[in-house]
């Protein structure tokens, strides 16, 4: 899609146009498989590494395109957001040295993009999700002002009528909704492409489906968002609710996201898929073709499919079938989308050589796939590794059910290493790479466990956004020191660096556990929930959630002091009306000073005339007793 000049289908002449010219390339596609015009005979690898800038207080750094034009390198390209990027390994052929020289190229990619990042104080991070990462950051400003990104988001707002909406649940619970697709720039990824002689596709992406679940169970590095503990794998409900187009104008229709497992196994060709996409997903985006596929082949050349390819660019498989041509020469690839960025290049390295070994270690009878696995309970085993990870358990082609723990060092690992030894690939590599999964797995710790456990851990001495940048402090230095996650120790609550990065505004450290009464309630309502809550401020709410006052304890105090018995007063007639108010993105400073020019107790946060949180003294008194904890720890290190 990058290619290509792309617009939103808007009128019958457009569609049309462009139906035509994918109706062509799906015509010449089935004339190549039939007279054998795909290379075969050899296997090339390749990966796109998708990764984030954070800057000095481990927040989104909105650098992006800034450091692709200093970088000026066709490696690179852009991402969805300011603050991604990504880059893109030239493919190899799979065999002795493929690995090593992989992860070597990868290294040096990133740590060119990292050396232009800290010279505008900023740092290269890799992460399924940043746990940093605000709602606030997802805002339309922050995508890249590229058309292409433009056009996609218009086209998706058109066919979904309305909001994104998202539901996860697992130990915390997600609901939100947002106007642009921005949601998606939450998700860094590594994807892995392999090539595949077209004789053998249908078996190799069948496999490619069937061992989905275990591999991503092994390799899960996205458990949180906003800091809520969410799946294992978040990326998942995260992207697939993205794409999520049902109508809401017509809710009652079944429909597909555009992100999906599948359907079934493949029966003849991969024509299949193309073909059901072509069938059942609306176009998203169009453009002009000046390439005729059926000309192209007439004249002796391998055409690129573009209308093909740009349709097929807006439906994200998590095992995507894909279409290029190498030299004059068209070739077929499964693209493996599901694998997280991170925590390592050489965690990701090993997830890559895993799952390549895998796919070469196919067994022979797997043309029976429909028969040993149920195709819906591949999908369930998919789904339940996004959400368990190395917790689930999976039914597997032997008709038994498997913890993924068994599955792995059983049967696929040692699958795995057959299969890299097929495509003679150095033995010390073999080592190396699958090595890493298997001490993973016995020691329980990849990227998400090693991140849960890190936030169970430091929420009991600090506050959610404390938690997230001491998590997201530790990830970074851990990373530079280039160790797998599963030899990480947990993070300190010293790691979430100095004051400014913890406490600089006011949604760091206002109280977003908030307990409200409306105008009508009895003001005994307030007393008990001040004396249950053990708090002293209850902001007061109209029947649209707007903040319309606040009562204090005082305020409660005197109501006490005054009543008669015949009284029945209201939350109305004694509640401080119109409170001042502060947004998060407030400076602390600034609502400080705000409070003792005001001789307030607090101060309701809102957005959007909404309230979302409360910011009181006894947040300046946990404030004040960290920073003197810093200094102290500071003043005992010069000592």
């Amino acid at each position: 899609m990058g290619d290509l000049d792309v617009y939103v289908v808007e009128n019958k002449d457009q569609r049309k146009r462009f139906v035509s010219a994918i109706l062509k390339d799906m015509k010449a596609l089935e004339i190549m498989l039939e007279k054998g015009m795909f290379e075969s005979g050899i296997t090339r690898i390749g990966a796109e590494q998708e990764f984030c800038f954070v800057d000095k207080n481990l927040r989104p750094s909105l650098i992006g395109l800034e450091i692709l034009e200093e970088l000026n390198d066709e490696h690179f390209t852009t991402e969805l957001a300011k603050f991604n990027l990504e880059a893109n390994l030239d493919p190899l052929v799979f065999e002795g040295d493929a690995l090593s020289k992989m992860e070597s190229d990868l290294r040096a990619l990133l740590e060119r993009a990292d050396e232009k990042a800290r010279a505008k104080g900023s740092s290269v991070l890799l992460t399924g999700i940043l746990p940093t990462l605000l709602k606030d950051d997802l805002e339309f400003k922050n995508i890249t002002p590229f058309e292409r990104y433009r056009a996609l988001n218009d086209a998706m707002i058109k066919q979904r009528g309305g909001d994104f909406e998202f539901h996860i649940k697992a130990t915390d619970e997600l609901i939100t909704k947002h106007n642009t697709m921005l949601f998606e720039a939450c998700n860094t990824s590594f994807q892995i492409h392999l090539q595949i002689n077209p004789e053998d596709f249908v078996d190799k992406y069948n496999w490619a489906q069937a061992i989905a679940g275990p591999v991503l169970a092994a390799s899960t590095n996205s458990p949180l968002l906003f800091g809520k503990r969410l799946w294992d794998e978040t990326r998942i409900a995260v992207f697939e609710q993205t794409v999520d187009l049902k109508n809401q104008q017509n809710p009652d229709r079944e429909q597909k996201s555009r992100v999906d497992f599948g359907t079934d196994w493949l029966q003849e060709s991969v024509t299949e898929i193309f073909k059901y996409d072509v069938a059942y997903y609306k176009l998203l985006l169009g453009s002009e073709i000046h390439e005729d596929a059926m000309e192209q082949l007439r004249e002796g050349k391998a055409p690129k499919l573009r209308a093909l390819s740009l349709h097929n660019g807006t439906i994200y498989k998590w095992n995507r079938p894909c279409y290029g041509v190498t030299n004059g020469k068209p070739h077929l690839r499964i693209e493996n989308r599901y694998i997280p960025a991170g925590p390592t290049i050489l965690d990701e390295m090993a997830n890559t050589a895993f799952w390549l070994g895998l796919m070469q270690g196919m067994p022979d009878d797997i043309s029976e796939i429909s028969e040993q696995l149920d195709f819906d309970r591949a999908k369930l085993n998919f789904h339940n590794a996004a959400q368990m990870g190395l917790a689930a358990q999976f039914k597997w082609t032997d008709g038994k059910v498997h913890t993924a723990e068994s599955l792995l060092l059983d049967k696929l690992i040692p699958m795995s290493r057959k299969g890299l030894e097929l495509m003679k690939i150095n033995p010390e590599d073999i080592s190396r790479y699958l090595d890493v999964i298997e001490e993973r797995v016995k020691k329980h710790q990849t990227g998400s466990i090693w991140l849960v456990q890190s936030f169970n851990k430091l929420k009991k001495e600090s506050n959610r956004d404390e938690t997230v940048l001491a998590i997201t402090a530790g990830m970074l230095k851990r990373q530079y020191s280039g160790s797998p996650v599963h030899t990480w120790d947990y993070p300190s609550k010293s790691e979430s660096g100095s004051w400014q990065a913890k406490y600089k505004h006011v949604h760091q450290v206002m109280n977003k556990e908030l307990y409200t009464v409306q105008e009508d309630d009895l003001v005994e309502l307030v007393s008990n929930l001040m004396n249950w809550r053990k708090i002293h401020h209850v902001p007061v709410e109209n029947e649209e959630g707007e903040v319309v006052g606040i009562i204090s304890a005082g305020d409660i105090i005197k109501y006490y002091c005054q009543q008669s018995e015949e009284d029945h007063i209201t939350v109305n007639d004694i509640m401080l009306k119109n409170p001042i108010t502060v947004t998060g993105d407030t400076l602390v400073t600034e609502a400080l000073k705000l409070m003792r020019k005001n001789n307030l107790g607090c101060l309701p946060v809102i957005k959007n005339k909404k309230l979302v949180g409360i910011l009181t003294e006894l947040d300046f008194v946990y404030m004040a007793e960290h920073l003197f904890e810093e200094l102290e720890s500071i003043e005992a290190q010069r000592d």
